[in-house]
């Protein structure tokens, strides 16, 4: 796995709040190092993942590098049935012969079943099956119907509002606007509610910021 690969949890964009006031939005690394050492937090923190709106949870323990070098390290497989036997990788890319050795970090092998002529096809294609593979899922996930993106734009700004808003007034009016797609609703709705959460309530819900990164200001 190269550099990219491992750096990637730490570039994924976030946003921080302190109490209901923003601390800081931008890469998870970032908004790690400034939730453990920042002195405005006064109040609990709660950090979100700008894709999905769930709130994210990093180990904050220790210096800023070894916060780092967790958020850097790839997810482990959990014990069940789909995790690989220790040792072997499954053959599902290599038409189903097993090797041996140290897994790549960050690939879960599974086993998967497809006709003869679509493992010769795999066969034929550069980089070899398991990149094409990849490849193919990687293309699909980019070409998402409008449709589910504005229902993944929603469950969004759902979970943060679950998170941070479920008290505040109108709260179930303006869920009703977000799942009816209602915008002017939505932003009328929310109105009420502290700047910050609505500014970023309706980045999810129907796009993104004016500016790329932004900090929390200071005496609000």
């Amino acid at each position: 796995m190269d550099e990219r690969d491992m750096s990637a949890p730490c570039t994924q964009p976030c946003t921080a709040f302190a109490g209901r006031r923003l601390l800081i939005s931008g890469s998870r690394a970032d908004v790690a190092i400034a939730v453990a050492r920042s002195a405005k937090v006064t109040e609990a923190a709660l950090a979100f993942d700008d894709a999905t709106g769930a709130v994210i949870d990093p180990d904050l323990r220790g210096c800023d590098a070894e916060i780092l070098q967790r958020l850097a390290e790839p997810p482990r497989p959990s014990v069940g049935r789909d995790r690989p036997d220790a040792g072997a990788t499954a053959g599902a890319a290599g038409g189903g012969q097993t090797t041996r050795g140290r897994r790549k970090f960050g690939v879960v092998t599974r086993e998967m079943t497809l006709l003869p002529r679509q493992w010769e096809w795999l066969a034929t294609q550069p980089g070899g099956a398991s990149a094409t593979l990849r490849r193919l899922v990687d293309d699909a996930r980019k070409a998402v119907h409008p449709r589910q993106r504005r229902r993944a734009a929603q469950e969004a700004a759902y979970r943060l509002m679950q998170a941070i808003a479920g008290t505040l007034p109108g709260y179930e009016e303006v869920t009703r606007a977000l799942f009816a797609d209602d915008r002017h609703a939505f932003e009328e709705r929310i109105g009420p509610w502290p700047q910050d959460i609505r500014t970023y309530a309706v980045r999810l819900a129907f796009g993104p910021f004016t500016q790329a990164s932004t900090t929390g200001r200071d005496g609000q």
